[in-house]
């Protein structure tokens, strides 16, 4: 998992060695620097929102899988492009076969790259995705219909959106055992 880096600010003021100065008055405590703070730089704050935004899509399409709901506008809120295209359309495909998806995947995300580098507008995540307790079933009867998931390697595009907004523009899951 993608922990966001902290970047801390920290003042520093003088030491105040011995007698007070004469300008200060008596019975008054030195001034003193305003404590730090803790902030974060553009390019963490742009890793975290798009990793944000890629654990979103598969929310989102993890709740949508549990009745095949191709047409779920919570799907748009985090997918855009091919990514929101490929989601519906695996979706539809699970719905005319009568099929539902139960459980839920383990992800494991981190940033690959950024891009640029001082103010990232593109932005890969890569995942170690396990799809172990989250698999297809019958809808009708309830019936295992996949075989068992595994670990699958992820490779996700994220990219800024003219509102500001981080959203999974494409993605690409490999074959069982690739990570």
């Amino acid at each position: 998992m993608l922990g966001a880096v902290l970047a801390v600010t920290a003042c520093s003021s003088d030491a105040v060695s011995g007698p007070p100065d004469a300008t200060q008055p008596t019975g008054q405590p030195p001034s003193i620097s305003a404590p730090p703070t803790t902030s974060f730089s553009v390019v963490d704050k742009a890793k975290q929102d798009a990793v944000t935004a890629y654990r979103g899509m598969w929310q989102d399409f993890v709740a949508a899988g549990t009745t095949s709901d191709w047409q779920s506008p919570k799907l748009g809120r985090y997918a855009t492009g091919v990514a929101l295209t490929n989601l519906s359309r695996g979706l539809y495909a699970d719905h005319y076969n009568g099929l539902v998806t139960k459980g839920e995947p383990i992800l494991n995300p981190s940033v690959s790259s950024a891009e640029p580098a001082n103010d990232p507008k593109k932005i890969i995540v890569t995942d170690c995705g396990d799809s172990t307790r989250w698999l297809k079933y019958r809808a009708d009867n309830g019936q295992l219909a996949d075989t068992p998931g595994g670990r699958r390697l992820i490779n996700a595009i994220v990219e800024k959106q003219a509102d500001g907004s981080w959203k999974v523009s494409d993605f690409g899951v490999h074959d069982l055992g690739t990570c």
